[in-house]
């Protein structure tokens, strides 16, 4: 499973290319294809998934349960996005021009390899078709020589629009010939460093994307894997590191559709669905900082996440967090009675949390939330480093609550 994780993160440049990877991911586990656009005939036990914009996808199966468990990850990554008429030329070298997406660590962009991929919009007999594309080649952001900025190692940060140009090509023609003439694109600049281990047992794996495509493939393949009574969700949804606020987002009503025609289906009532999301649950699955080595004086002092420390049970006091007594109990004993690990994090009291997209789905769908993740180093880099052991915790954690059978109540809940 790790070498099938190492082949996801390499491949899944942006969040088109992971939904495609998704997709074909689902179809050999026997998930047949829906459309928005169509109306749906669900068999009971059926496997079945959506997709929305080419970037988002929800897939389920389903139970005979009237209560739904979902799993909510993102399928972005900090990258580079291209702008319309990208290509600039100075002194006979040609360069791409840019803007973040994302809050990224944008010096670790320089000096690394880089495709570029997304889709393309292209007309065709009349038609505008979407294709998912790569680059055929790579393309680089040269470091400026310390000979020429000597405070480099003082001070040092990328100005957007003048250091963050990757290198194209000594012929301009190189970005015509690899994409054609599209009438639009959303292309990115993304890191194609492979994923590679660390550590003196290979205990480590440091790859691009890792938030949050190891949640991303770690919920899908427990979906596959479930046997649980309930409708068994996983959510993959975009433009969470840009605020979650777009169609195929969990601002949007995406997740709250689905599940509506899910319930539709199975002829229930709104008073009988409204009941079933009352008994339904949510994991909002990002990564959480672990504690860094060199700095651990930035982490919380009694609930810091480590490397190897299993699952992280995010919790914040300001609820950028979704979690709460209740549901942060209820994973737990899921996880004791499976024998997963797991681990609280919380930020320190004067650090700024990041934002998940848990609070965001609950805008939309409003059912009970815990945040999870693995720990992880260097978040937001263009390659992040995480342990090996706590993906499989991860794996072992999202299949036992998958298939748990417990129900919320007005006093708690009962197993």
């Amino acid at each position: 499973m790790t070498n099938a994780l190492k082949q996801f993160l390499e491949r899944s440049y942006t969040a088109y290319q992971a939904v495609e990877n998704a997709e074909r991911l689902l179809r050999e586990r026997g998930f047949l294809r829906l459309s928005e656009r169509e109306p749906w005939k669900l068999d009971a036990g059926g496997r079945y998934y959506v997709v929305r914009g080419g970037s988002a996808l929800i897939a389920f199966s389903l139970g005979k349960r009237n209560a739904f468990r979902i799993v909510a990850s993102h399928t972005d990554s900090p990258c580079l996005k291209l702008k319309e008429n990208p290509v600039l030329e100075t002194e006979g070298v040609y360069k791409l021009n840019t803007e973040p997406y994302g809050g990224g660590i944008y010096y670790s962009f320089f000096d690394r390899p880089l495709k570029l991929a997304g889709r393309v919009i292209t007309e065709e007999r009349g038609a505008l078709v979407s294709k998912n594309v790569v680059s055929p080649f790579q393309v680089v952001i040269p470091s400026l020589a310390v000979h020429m900025q000597r405070d480099v190692n003082e001070k040092f940060a990328p100005n957007p629009q003048t250091d963050l140009m990757p290198v194209l090509s000594l012929r301009k023609k190189e970005f015509e010939s690899a994409f054609g003439a599209p009438v639009s694109f959303d292309l990115f600049a993304a890191c194609a460093e492979p994923a590679f281990p660390c550590g003196t047992g290979d205990e480590l794996l440091s790859s691009p994307r890792v938030d949050n495509l190891t949640g991303v493939f770690s919920s899908l393949n427990a979906l596959c894997e479930s046997a649980g009574d309930a409708i068994c969700v996983a959510a993959c949804l975009d433009n969470e590191e840009t605020g979650s606020l777009s169609y195929q987002g969990a601002g949007s009503g995406f997740l709250r559709s689905v599940l509506h025609r899910v319930a539709q289906s199975r002829n229930l009532s709104d008073e009988e669905r409204e009941r079933a999301l009352a008994d339904s649950f949510l994991i909002s699955l990002d990564n959480a900082h672990s504690l860094h080595p060199n700095r651990p004086e930035k982490c919380d002092p009694t609930n810091r996440a480590v490397l190897g420390g299993g699952i992280v049970v995010k919790e914040h006091a300001n609820k950028a967090y979704t979690t709460d007594a209740l549901t942060s109990a209820v994973v737990k004993t899921i996880f004791r009675r499976a024998g997963v690990k797991y681990q609280i994090f919380c930020n320190r009291s004067d650090m700024r949390s990041g934002g998940t997209l848990g609070a965001i789905s609950l805008s939309q769908t409003s059912v009970p939330s815990v945040d999870l993740g693995i720990a992880q180093l260097a978040m937001h880099s263009a390659v992040e480093t995480f342990a090996v052991d706590d993906f499989r915790e991860l794996l072992s954690g999202l299949v036992a609550y998958y298939s748990s059978d417990f129900s919320l109540n007005d006093c708690g809940a009962q197993f």
